[in-house]
């Protein structure tokens, strides 16, 4: 039988796995997301499409490039998050006026009405979050999850 050291000395077997910064990151990720989604499917909106929905609301029309960058995600991947919302009428994609290479991307009047539907639905889990997680907490988390995203990687650089 082989035994590793720690099963000799009489300590848990460890894992290198569990001091991982990103597994950690993506399992919280992970879990909070699925509930977020389980909140939206009555209204069809998934926690990302929300996102999507949300900032093109509060800040207009955006470039596709830009809406990534305001949501962290690399610019392939947020095209192909748009084109289902795209096909539901909730936004469009139109290429610039001013420059034929970046695409516009313009929450529609049924956009913004799906997304008035699904505040409540978010709004819920949000509260619930807070409630069991604590505010202060929450808000904590929020900060040092900005924190990370000023930490001076470049994920998506060419």
């Amino acid at each position: 039988m082989d035994n590793t050291r720690e099963e000799i000395m009489g300590m848990p077997p460890t894992d290198p796995s569990d001091a991982c910064n990103n597994l950690a990151l993506r399992k919280a990720a992970r879990y909070l997301s699925a509930t977020y989604d389980k909140a939206l499917t009555s209204v069809g909106l998934r926690a990302t499409q929300l996102s999507i929905l949300q900032k093109l609301s509060a800040h207009g029309e955006m470039t596709i490039s830009h809406l990534a960058d305001v949501i962290a995600m690399d610019r392939t991947t947020m095209a192909s998050n748009l084109k289902p919302l795209a096909r539901e009428g909730l936004l469009t994609v139109e290429p610039s006026a001013t420059d034929r290479r970046a695409r516009i991307v313009t929450i529609t009047p049924d956009g913004v009405s799906r997304l008035k539907q699904a505040l409540p639905l978010w709004q819920e889990v949000q509260a619930q979050f807070e409630e069991r997680f604590g505010p202060g907490e929450a808000a904590q988390l929020r900060g040092f999850l900005q924190a990370v995203l000023q930490t001076g990687f470049t994920p998506w650089a060419e």
